[in-house]
């Protein structure tokens, strides 16, 4: 499908703030087709732009070119009320200053790796300890916090735009000069395709993600505490108490981390499992169901729903299909009311949930965990979709 790209001019601002608080209660029509607009700079200088896809049912999706960040996503409810179910931000200073990893890319190496150190071949490797004592979603300035190169480009499947970055050899202490592509495609289907492509000319760890706040009522609206999740996971990965995983493959069974049957999220967010106490809530890496029991599981990556969110008084859904080993749960447990989004409400604990399919935490660490390490003439190359539907 070729859309039609149309270039416009403006600053985000207060009047844009006001419609997008609106949008829960109001349905506005938009042409089908990509738009780019100017969103500012950043505090060294860079433009930053945003692309918005609009497709057939009138579903949005606003990607902004630093960190290839998710800004808003659009979506209608049951009734056909519109609303941006992702957290964010209305301007560039607050994603620079603020931004819990709202809705960016995130890499070289999503999640932590333990003590911020690593080896490939018998060579270590140090990289920035930003989660004290570890390494945190790729370091001090991770992908999340670089301006991509973005243009639209042809797919068949809808509307799409990639983004590339070149991560020099060194960067954030990891190896090897990285190139890296990330496409995000709209279908009509009003599902969002993010298709994730890297290679390397020297041995290095690659897992990449996205890290969108989801809240299916709207975001500032309320707490994900009523919505209903299933993971297709019979095992998670424990953690200590830095939230490193300790290399145990636990079974969820008898368990607050046991989703494999619908559940409401916040009638065990808060209770007193160890797990639970350390990480604040919910914030641990699911072993995702595969064909064949470990470690042949971890060469398995047929497409499969990981999981599903629901939320009962919108009837929003949200189904994400992933290629990858696991899928990290978080459910907001470090947001402390400190920053406001785009409604200008303050973000709590647990006013969104972020579900980032992955290669588990720390796998450059962990004997039995799956492969993190790309080698030249490689190609790490995976698919994840976050699905909307209503009920």
């Amino acid at each position: 499908m070729v859309s039609r790209l149309i270039r416009t001019t403006f600053a985000i601002g207060a009047a844009a703030s006001l419609v997008l608080a609106l949008l829960p209660t109001m349905a506005v029509a938009q042409e089908p087709g990509i738009t780019v607009a100017d969103f500012g700079e950043t505090a060294g200088g860079n433009a930053v732009e945003e692309y918005t896809l609009t497709n057939a049912n009138g579903m949005q999706v606003m990607i902004l070119t630093y960190g290839g960040t998710l800004r808003q996503v659009v979506v209608p409810d049951r009734d056909g009320n519109l609303a941006n179910v992702n957290l964010g931000f209305d301007n560039m200073a607050d994603y620079e200053a603020l931004s819990p990893y709202f809705g960016n890319i995130t890499g070289r190496y999503a999640n932590r790796i333990a003590l911020g150190t690593f080896s490939i071949d018998g060579e270590a490797f140090s990289l920035p300890i930003n989660n004290d004592p570890n390494s945190l979603h790729g370091g001090d300035v991770g992908f999340d916090k670089v301006v991509w190169a973005a243009e639209e480009v042809e797919s068949d499947e809808g509307l799409a735009v990639q983004f590339t970055y070149l991560s020099p050899d060194g960067d954030q202490g990891y190896p090897g000069n990285l190139e890296t592509a990330v496409t995000y495609t709209l279908t009509d289907d009003n599902e969002i395709l993010m298709d994730y492509v890297a290679t390397t000319d020297a041995p290095t760890v690659v897992n990449l993600t996205n890290h969108a706040y989801w809240n299916l009522k709207g975001e500032g609206m309320g707490t994900i505490d009523d919505h209903v999740l299933m993971i297709d996971a019979d095992n998670y990965t424990p953690v200590d108490p830095t939230l490193i995983p300790t290399g145990e493959i636990a079974p969820v069974a008898d368990t607050p981390f046991d989703f494999t049957t619908p559940m409401v999220i916040g009638e065990r967010n808060r209770s007193d499992h160890e797990q639970l106490v350390i990480g604040r809530g919910y914030d641990h890496n699911w072993v995702l169901n595969r064909e064949h029991s470990a470690p042949d599981a971890w060469v398995d990556d047929s497409w499969m729903m990981a999981a599903r969110l629901s939320e009962p008084s919108t009837g929003r859904v949200l189904e994400v299909w992933t290629e990858e080993p696991g899928i990290q749960f978080y459910a907001g447990n470090f947001l402390d009311g400190t920053i406001y989004g785009q409604a200008d409400l303050a973000f709590r604990q647990g006013d969104g949930i972020a579900l980032e399919t992955q290669i588990f935490p720390d796998s450059p660490n962990q004997e039995g965990f799956p492969n993190a390490v790309l080698r030249p003439g490689e190609t790490y190359e995976t698919r994840t979709s976050y699905k909307f539907l209503t009920e």
